[in-house]
């Protein structure tokens, strides 16, 4: 599977603002940030707590609404969609990767995949196991999540996340509940899946992690801080944390 081409950039954000609250409790999430990412860009989004780069995340998803700005993924201008228009968006063209796996844990691993499959289009089952081998977990397609390692349940879940061919994929802490080892594999596929066309916008707290990603966005207090390109990005392989 690959991305879908275009020669236009894959995310465009202009002067995005979420705020909480009104009057003394107004808290402003996000100030005014704009950025644009290319197609098969690996983005971090580095920073601390509170520092704005969930809320960006979720703003992405259209798990959340701008209060101010633009937001266009592809074609989709996300800041304009009704309630309806942002759930066709995220069943479409976003794949979601949580630091918690949410796998169902009665579903085989194939199950699992297979379930997102059949909601998203024809040909549920070779899907579901063409994603299962793109990151290197089909051996394990029918086993159930209690009989997998942390790593291989992330790794499940990233292919659930992948199966629809997303145009978009959105991870939050992915390697928050694994250890070095679980942690660079997954990292690897994700590198791996961004090399191959596909855009990938990673959150994390972690100054290692970044130094992986051919860019940098850092945050602090809502707003973007500074934007680094890197273009000899570490190997997961060699990362420590």
């Amino acid at each position: 599977m690959t991305a879908t081409e275009s020669t236009s950039h894959a995310v465009m954000v202009d002067g995005l603002t979420k705020t909480y609250g009104h009057g003394e409790t107004l808290v402003r999430a996000l100030d005014g940030i704009s950025f644009d990412v290319d197609p098969g860009e690996f983005v971090v989004l580095l920073g601390p707590s509170g520092s704005g780069k969930t809320t960006t995340l979720n703003l992405l998803g259209a798990i959340e609404e701008p209060t101010a700005g633009r937001l266009q993924v592809g074609q989709h201008d996300i800041s304009a969609l009704d309630e309806a228009g942002r759930t066709e968006y995220r069943r479409e063209e976003v794949g979601f990767v949580f630091q918690l796996y949410n796998l169902v844990p009665s579903l085989t691993a194939m199950e699992n995949v297979q379930l997102i499959a059949e909601i998203t289009g024809p040909d549920a089952a070779n899907r579901a196991l063409a994603a299962l081998e793109e990151v290197g977990i089909a051996e394990r397609a029918d086993h159930f999540p209690g009989q997998l390692s942390g790593g291989q349940q992330q790794l499940v879940a990233i292919a659930r996340a992948i199966v629809k061919d997303p145009s978009l994929l959105l991870c939050d802490e992915p390697t928050g509940a694994l250890d070095l080892d679980r942690g660079r594999v997954v990292l690897a596929v994700l590198a791996d899946l961004a090399a191959e066309g596909r855009t990938v916008v990673c959150v994390t707290h972690n100054s290692t992690i970044a130094t992986m990603a051919t860019r940098v966005l850092k945050l602090s207090d809502g707003r973007i801080v500074d934007d680094v390109h890197q273009s000899d990005p570490v190997s997961a392989g060699d990362l420590v944390w």
